[in-house]
């Protein structure tokens, strides 16, 4: 497919040939914490909302490391292979996952091709993070109860030796 069978608000932006201009904006926007005006050309000013003025910023930072920036409704579709890239595992994982009802998705038409809404994978993604985030606590919180908090690796090992026979 290319760019211009996209939907404009759907087109990546290219950051600038020269990064300078986004480096200066950059740091102008890291030393003014509230937003202040838009100004247009005739002189007029515009509020900008603090909701518009954080996308700006997260805007800002990524075109500043020479990435490409989308801005996407909510409510965008996203191919397979896109919600892949998104949460950063292969496609035919991201296919189990819809196949084992992990994550809800539509099937527009007759063709088989699966469609999902982006705000179910951001949500699905940050389920998985505070899982991992729990799940790391708890095993810290085992090991420490079980004297390898600060062990040596030998001495792990030795643990995960003996619970393996004990279980």
């Amino acid at each position: 497919m290319s760019i211009e069978s996209v939907a404009p608000e759907e087109r990546p932006v290219l950051p600038p040939a020269d990064l300078a201009q986004m480096l200066e904006l950059s740091h102008f926007l890291a030393a003014h914490a509230e937003p202040a005006v838009l100004l247009g050309p005739d002189g007029e000013q515009v509020p900008l909302p603090i909701e518009l003025y954080e996308v700006l910023v997260q805007v800002v930072g990524a075109m500043k490391e020479g990435k490409a920036v989308t801005v996407a409704p909510l409510s965008q579709r996203l191919t397979t292979q896109e919600a892949a890239d998104l949460l950063g595992i292969s496609r035919p994982t991201l296919v189990k996952l819809l196949d084992d009802n992990q994550l809800p998705y539509e099937q527009p038409g007759v063709g088989r091709h699966r469609r999902l809404r982006l705000s179910d994978v951001l949500e699905y993604r940050d389920r998985r993070r505070i899982e991992r985030r729990l799940r790391l606590e708890e095993m810290t919180r085992q090991a420490g109860e079980d004297g390898l908090y600060g062990a040596s690796a030998d001495d792990y090992s030795d643990a995960l030796d003996r619970a393996r026979h004990e279980g």
